[in-house]
């Protein structure tokens, strides 16, 4: 019971619900671990007995973190202070993304009081004015009492004084209602930027790729957007984890995405026959993924671009390209330092900082002090790429932009880092370290699952006002037109596997949902974004009805779109959900050739990872497909009639455009018949995950210059296209 009850006043889970009518409890085992990564000791009962005494006598006036949403009631935190209290509100600094420059806002002091009228700003130096005295009349339902002062939207300190004298001072999330909204009806390409080659890649896709591609979407064919995969940093090595859900940092994009010949000081490389070589070699890797079978070898691609980008490196900025740099590194700060520095440690000592001399494991030692010394110009050289990249990034949205798309590029964020990589190196104190995030066992998977990510520390992030959680967003929503979410679930729980143990053996752990969200919302409405949340799979009661009371679209697939709660039939176009991005398929299932032929069932049985026999899978699948053909059927959006493939594809995405989801995601594989996943979930070496171009029905890689001009393509664009009101020829009335 002590133990339960400590676990809970620290969002550990003892129990959990796989299914409405399923209760599962928590090994005491995995408690006592996921409370050690919490820095709570539990190993005994006299342990547990001490720090939840400890826990249950600290009474603290404020939490760590409060938050206030326009216009909405005070949380409980504020409301309920002591009557006569002084409340204090210091704004952050006038020089941060929100604020106009200029004489930093003066402190914001009230008077807590029943339902006192607000108190004017004190000025600064001056004592803050005395309340006015409340009124008999509390205040209505929904609105902040009389006496509060809304602070502009940020993150601020709130300091407060109660009339006996206790103090407290808490991080003050300022927030906005919801997120910026995507106009209605925005149809795009989803993709993943490596998989697209054009006749100019470096063997993989990249940002001069990605820009082409928004530029014809938003001209040709009308796309509002491009979904594109995490460009988040990867942990270097030979070879590099493929996968762009396990990233080194999720703060700084990837150089290997460079389009080299764009940088501006390319052209000035004196050493041209080497550039001429490499580029070259370029277009082997390039020929041998498109022509001859070979995967995509991200490893020998960034080999080729270091040596470009070394010698693109000693070319003199221009001044005006000098103070650019300048003022990204001053925008950047530390962080972006340490990322430089773990970097170059990584050059000398290896790409795992677990393994490096104990003084360089600590970013603040020492040692790791001359260590940034001695090794300053390959720090200068990384955080140089993280500027060219980022440079390229906000080219590629500005091209979609003046392209007419109405959000632009779309970036993902990964729902964690690589547990040796430059994150968790430099923010050690906000990782629970010893633990992994990963999924219980459900209907889908009896095993669970360990996806190897280390888990921000809830503690952690809420003491420190969400500030590594905040620099994360505010450095991918610059440069996007809105972000994706992977696995926005983790926003109020994870799944914590400790270390050595199977996923079975894990619990949830709680975040601060509400601390959470508000970060989210108020960068997203600063950078002005949109965002949307993948919600697949199990989503806990109320998380999808506070995402979307926050303006978080959230994701539907067209496969799983039943009456679930009803007769488990596919659901109507009118019955699904408006706050959506809706899609038939995205890169961990099918494509939907494959789904429409069995494909996907057979390529399983091939691997071994069927838990029925393939009759039985098969006869399952094509029940399900047949349903769904023969509701696109009954709707008349199928009038080629059975047996077309290309037209039932074509179907699917009529019948997603009927659907009064916000966006409709295509995924550009699809426009040319590709059969293949790009990863097969369950699987690491058996299948080249996160590793194959795109190709067409046939499984021959295609250009982007192909795919643009593919009539297969086209047919299916022309299906999204909003239908234009006939105009009537001169003289004749219209209807």
């Amino acid at each position: 019971m002590g133990l339960s009850r400590l676990a809970a006043l620290h969002g550990v889970a003892t129990s959990y619900s796989p299914s409405p009518d399923v209760t599962v409890s928590v090994p005491d085992d995995t408690v006592i671990a996921v409370l050690a990564a919490l820095g709570v000791d539990a190993g005994t009962p006299a342990d547990v007995r001490k720090c939840l005494a400890a826990a249950e006598s600290r009474s603290r006036l404020l939490p760590p973190t409060v938050v206030v949403w326009a216009g909405e009631p005070l949380p409980p935190a504020l409301a309920g202070l002591p009557p006569g209290s002084t409340v204090t509100v210091e704004p952050e600094p006038s020089d941060l993304p929100g604020h106009p420059a200029g004489r930093p806002p003066a402190p914001l002091s009230m008077r807590a009081r029943a339902a006192a009228p607000a108190a004017p700003v004190a000025s600064p130096g001056e004592a803050a004015p005395e309340a006015i005295p409340a009124p008999e009349a509390p205040p209505a339902p929904g609105e902040a009492p009389a006496w509060w002062i809304p602070p502009p939207h940020g993150v601020h300190r709130v300091h407060v004084r109660t009339p006996n004298n206790r103090r407290a001072t808490a991080t003050l999330v300022a927030a906005p209602l919801r997120v910026p909204q995507p106009p209605e009806g925005t149809h795009g390409f989803l993709v993943q930027l490596y998989s697209l080659l054009s006749a100019r890649s470096w063997g993989m896709g990249d940002l001069g790729d990605l820009a082409d591609l928004a530029v014809w979407a938003g001209r040709s064919v009308g796309s509002g957007f491009v979904q594109v995969n995490p460009l988040h940093a990867a942990v270097p090595g030979k070879p590099t984890d493929p996968s762009p859900y396990r990233p080194s940092s999720r703060r700084f994009p990837d150089p290997v995405h460079l389009h080299v010949e764009s940088i501006p000081e390319y052209g000035h490389v004196r050493d041209r026959a080497t550039l001429d070589d490499l580029r070259q070699d370029a277009a082997a890797l390039s020929e041998a993924v498109l022509n001859k079978g070979a995967l995509i070898d991200r490893d020998a691609v960034w080999e080729l671009k270091r040596q470009a980008l070394e010698l693109v490196a000693q070319v003199p900025l221009t001044p005006g390209r000098r103070a650019d740099y300048c003022d990204f590194l001053a925008e950047q700060g530390q962080a972006l330092e340490d990322h430089g520095l773990w970097c170059a440690l990584a050059e000398v000592h290896g790409p795992d900082w677990h393994t490096w001399p104990e003084a360089l494991r600590d970013p603040r030692s020492p040692g790791t002090a001359r260590a940034r010394s001695e090794l300053l110009d390959r720090v200068d050289f990384h955080c140089r790429l993280a500027w060219l990249t980022a440079t390229q990034l906000a080219a590629a949205q500005r091209s979609a932009e003046d392209a007419g798309m109405a959000v632009g590029i779309v970036h993902d964020l990964a729902v964690g880092v690589h547990p040796a990589g430059a994150d968790t190196w430099s923010q050690q104190e906000a990782f629970a370290h010893g633990m992994s995030v990963g999924a219980p066992p459900d209907a889908f998977n009896a095993r669970g699952q360990d996806w190897g990510l280390p888990p921000w520390r809830p503690d952690v992030l809420a003491a420190t006002g969400y500030a590594a959680y905040r620099g994360l967003l505010r450095g991918l929503l610059a440069h996007a037109g809105a972000l994706r979410i992977d696995h926005v679930m983790g926003l109020f729980r994870l799944w914590w596997v400790p270390e050595g143990r199977p996923p079975t053996d894990g619990t949830y752990v709680a975040y601060d949902a509400e601390a959470m969200l508000a970060v989210l919302v108020l960068e997203a409405h600063r950078a002005g974004t949109s965002v949307v949340g993948e919600d697949l799979g199990t989503v806990a009661p109320g998380v999808r009805e506070a995402l979307a009371r926050r303006g978080v679209l959230g994701t539907s697939v067209l496969w799983f779109e039943r009456d679930w709660e009803g007769d488990g039939r596919p659901l109507a176009p009118e019955k699904w959900r408006r706050d959506c991005l809706a899609t038939a398929t995205t890169h961990d299932l099918p494509s939907t050739a494959a789904r429409l032929t069995g494909d996907h069932v057979t390529l399983r049985h091939r691997l071994g990872l069927l838990t029925r026999s393939l009759e039985e899978e098969l006869t399952a699948d094509l029940t399900d497909t047949a349903e769904w053909l023969a509701l696109l059927a009954r709707l008349r959006m199928l009038p080629e009639g059975d047996g077309d493939e290309e037209a039932a594809v074509r179907a699917v995405h009529r019948f997603l455009r009927r659907t009064p989801a916000r966006m409709t995601g295509v995924w550009l594989p699809d426009t040319v018949g590709d059969r293949r996943p790009q990863n097969l979930p369950g699987t690491w070496d058996q299948y080249p995950n996160w590793r194959l171009p795109i190709a067409d029905a046939e499984g021959h890689p295609v250009t982007l210059e192909e795919i643009t001009a593919s009539p297969r393509l086209h047919a299916l664009m022309e299906v999204l296209r909003p239908r234009k009101p006939r105009t009537a020829p001169p003289g004749e009335r219209r209807p």
